[in-house]
């Protein structure tokens, strides 16, 4: 097979055309913007919001839930490794889940739990965004330009989405940097503090256990929250047709990115605690700006706050770059309308699926209480990291033509039996997580419905009922991976 073959010729050096003869993506990403894109993904609005909360359900032990994240995080990294390395498209676990199992019922549920995981988030950080420029400037959060700088906020984002994937991940670099640098003073000030004899020590030990529980059942509950800290890797994939040569530069990238973020988590988790008590943490939306005013109390709390604000502005970037792209790889499958997959000749990316990502986080922005959905988007990517991590264990009867990744079976069972616990109630998990999954997946079984009339009526059949093999890549042999 020629390289023109991965992925319908969007696997083509710049400039290649696409799937029946449209033009195809373009592959600008190398290794070290796809470092950036994947810790800067992870990184996000979580730590800096999700910190306190995580500490107010367990105590002063507020770095293990953090750990226990990682530790599922990168089991089930290996599976989006084979994965991707496999079958290197856009689309991601949709694209597997179709691969693995052939049921377009669940192909497009996951497809749309994934990208609703991404609006949310992104629509979540333009509120925060909105939120935190308030504070600087010195407007009440009831002010209401509020919504409408959120919405601009958006706007600008879809703009840099347009005008390329280039000028967006180098965007990323520079947001990934500001929001590191934010927090290793984080570090910094813990470890500065720590030295001097400051702060309390004895807190990283302490479990608050409530009444009818255990230790274990504290701790996992806790994970459960913190795993939303973890989710990003998961995104890269989707990036697959606009990486430069994916199948060998995925693997070390992706776990390197999960181990500095992993490592970050820890670090500012123990930082946290020990200088501020757990149930202060806990309270407001900016537990951070109190680490910061307890260890450094000359440091101005205002430049902290810009950086906060350059954080969520990086995860609002990268999930609206994640959704267009898997709304494009998926309409060339037609699991989705195919005008979704239309890309602008001019700029080489897939504007219909831009811009219908920007309407649907416009909506949320708009009508959505986004309060409570951090722990449903955990609750939804952790279903579809299970479906992830079955499905590469279906797929390994499918042969490819080329060397790829491979993940340890004992891995892959593990991932799933952990996403799979993390998921269900015996977590003991949040009951509106539930609820609110139950809506949004109400909302994709009529979408569902809807797509494959049209597609029944208009194609009478779909591309990839027709032709299965479209949904994998192949590149040449001499692309080995170890």
């Amino acid at each position: 097979m020629t390289a023109q073959d991965l992925s319908g010729s969007a696997a083509a050096a710049e400039g290649g055309e696409g799937r029946g003869g449209e033009p195809g993506l373009v592959r600008r990403i190398g290794p070290a913007l796809l470092l950036l894109f994947i810790v800067g993904d992870i990184l996000g609005t979580g730590v800096y919001a999700l910190t306190g909360k995580v500490a107010k359900e367990v105590g002063g032990a507020v770095w293990l839930p953090f750990l226990c994240a990682f530790i599922v995080a990168i089991l089930t990294a290996f599976s989006y490794l084979e994965l991707v390395t496999k079958y290197p498209k856009a689309g991601g676990a949709a694209v597997y889940t179709h691969r693995a199992f052939n049921v377009h019922f669940l192909t497009f549920l996951v497809c749309f739990t994934v990208m609703c995981s991404g609006l949310t988030s992104a629509s979540s950080a333009s509120k925060a965004f909105a939120g935190n420029l308030s504070e600087v400037i010195g407007w009440g959060q009831d002010n209401p330009w509020l919504l409408w700088m959120a919405l601009g906020f958006m706007l600008a984002i879809a703009g840099v989405n347009f005008r390329g994937v280039a000028e967006s991940v180098k965007l990323n670099v520079v947001l990934t940097i500001v929001e590191l640098t934010g927090l290793l003073i984080i570090i910094g000030i813990g470890a500065f503090a720590i030295m001097r004899g400051l702060g309390d020590t004895s807190q990283l030990t302490q479990i608050r256990i409530p009444e009818g529980e255990t230790a274990f059942g504290a701790v996992t509950a806790a994970t459960a929250l913190a795993f939303f800290a973890m989710v990003g890797f998961e995104d890269s994939v989707n990036m697959a047709e606009e990486t430069k040569d994916p199948v060998r530069i995925f693997p070390k990238i992706m776990l390197t990115g999960l181990v500095i973020t992993g490592v970050i988590y820890v670090l500012v988790a123990i930082s946290a605690v020990t200088l501020v008590p757990p149930d202060q943490l806990g309270e407001g939306d900016a537990p951070l700006l109190k680490v910061v005013a307890a260890g450094a109390p000359s440091f101005p709390v205002g430049i902290f706050a810009f950086i906060t604000m350059f954080a969520v502005a990086n995860s609002a970037l990268i999930n609206m770059l994640m959704a267009s792209r898997l709304l494009y790889g998926m309409a060339h499958e037609e699991v989705l309308p195919r005008p979704l997959g239309k890309v602008h000749p001019g700029r080489r990316t897939p504007w219909v699926a831009i811009i219908f990502t920007t309407a649907i986080a416009f909506g949320l922005i708009f009508f959505a209480d986004l309060a409570a959905l951090g722990g449903t988007t955990s609750l939804l990517l952790l279903c579809v990291f299970t479906i992830v991590n079955i499905a590469v264990l279906v797929l390994r009867s499918d042969k490819v033509e080329h060397n790829h990744f491979h993940s340890p079976t004992i891995i892959s069972v593990a991932g799933a039996i952990l996403c799979a616990f993390l998921a269900s109630p015996l977590s003991g998990r949040d009951g509106r997580d539930y609820q609110i999954g139950g809506v949004l997946m109400l909302i994709g079984i009529g979408l569902w419905a809807l797509t494959w009339f049209v597609n029944r009526a208009v194609f009478a059949k779909p591309t990839y009922a027709k032709h299965p093999e479209s949904l994998g890549g192949h590149v040449d042999e001499k692309d080995d991976v170890h």
